[in-house]
């Protein structure tokens, strides 16, 4: 059971600017009708120009967030693109590694590379949601899908199985105060598809949103991104993917087919695709590029025999569930479920 709630932003400040004030103060009255006490570590609240020039200070917080034993769950505030500029100060003196201890840990989105760095010393992790993104939702509840990952993993500490949503939401694009209590349009969602490969298998899930692993092996966005990560060994070795499930979402930014094509091509080159026992794909947020993306997935991946399943309400299409990292799953798409053996 989760009481203390402990709110980081290792990406984007945005959390501490004024114009979503309105967000913040929902998603704190709805932590607190859990019961659950809320602690915005020392730099969460500081604002895009502090958190973006002071990666050290990003940093602090998460350490701070696993040394401190009344902390039962980490929470990112929102993705950005840039937590990879944590990596010194997490790893030059082995500062991480000698304080984490295995706690909750939820984000998504760039958060995918501080998953990638909590991988690296041991500790399982959960993908999928966020406070801004989700928590603090406008309309009047969270969406019940989302909800219902949340709300198992604070009593539970563990999510048990994840099985498709029966809808999907077009994205908001008014995040102002005059949205508040409204809702989103919705849409029958199709579940779990199998694009190639047995339906049924197993293995522990790694990944996360597909730009931030590319940009770990391409400095189109940032210039010292290749670099940095390959200093701290940030992705996994080849041999490391052996049997793992990789699990891969696109961003907000709905990247165009020849992207997308290039990002697969590039961790293909690496060689992942020859090792894994599956692969699962996110849906891409409001369906844009859907059936291109699944065209592209077929032609890329030259391993028949791969499993590659698409079409999982994670990462940035709404509504979300949550994926546990590092841990026995069975994917069976037969049955349209994933199941997380602890």
């Amino acid at each position: 059971m989760v009481n203390k709630i402990g709110i980081v932003s290792l990406s984007s400040g945005i959390l501490g600017e004024s114009f979503i004030k309105h967000e913040l103060e929902i998603g704190k009255e709805r932590l607190n009708k859990y019961g659950i006490e809320i602690e915005f570590l020392p730099n969460a609240l500081k604002g895009v120009d502090f958190i973006k020039n002071h990666p050290e200070s990003r940093a602090d917080d998460l350490l701070t967030a696993f040394k401190d034993d009344s902390i039962d769950m980490i929470l990112c505030a929102i993705g950005g693109d840039d937590t990879y500029r944590l990596l010194p100060y997490l790893f030059e003196n082995n500062e991480l590694e000698n304080i984490v201890k295995q706690k909750i840990f939820l984000g998504f989105s760039d958060t995918t590379i501080n998953h990638f760095m909590l991988n690296k010393v041991g500790v399982r992790t959960f993908y999928g949601q966020a406070f801004l993104t989700d928590v603090c939702e406008l309309s009047n509840e969270m969406l019940p899908y989302t909800k219902k990952y949340f709300e198992e993993l604070i009593t539970t500490g563990k999510i048990k199985e994840v099985r498709p949503s029966d809808v999907w939401y077009q994205e908001r694009e008014d995040f102002s105060e005059n949205a508040v209590g409204t809702d989103m349009e919705k849409y029958t969602n199709d579940g779990f598809e199998l694009l190639s490969g047995k339906p049924v298998f197993k293995g522990k899930i790694l990944g996360g949103c597909l730009e931030s692993i590319y940009y770990v092996f391409d400095n189109t966005r940032f210039n010292d991104t290749v670099s940095v990560c390959s200093k701290y060994n940030l992705f996994p070795k080849l041999e490391d993917w052996k049997n793992k499930i990789l699990l891969l979402e696109t961003s907000e930014e709905k990247p165009a087919p020849e992207l997308f094509r290039k990002m697969i091509n590039t961790i293909k080159k690496y060689g992942i695709f020859d090792v894994l026992s599956g692969v699962l794909v996110g849906k891409p947020q409001n369906e844009t590029y859907y059936d291109e993306y699944r065209k592209i997935l077929l032609e890329e991946i030259s391993n028949k025999d791969l499993s590659v399943v698409y079409n999982l309400n994670i990462g940035h299409a709404t509504p979300r569930c949550i994926i546990p990292f590092g841990v026995d799953a069975e994917v069976d798409v037969c049955r349209q479920v994933i199941v997380f053996n602890y």
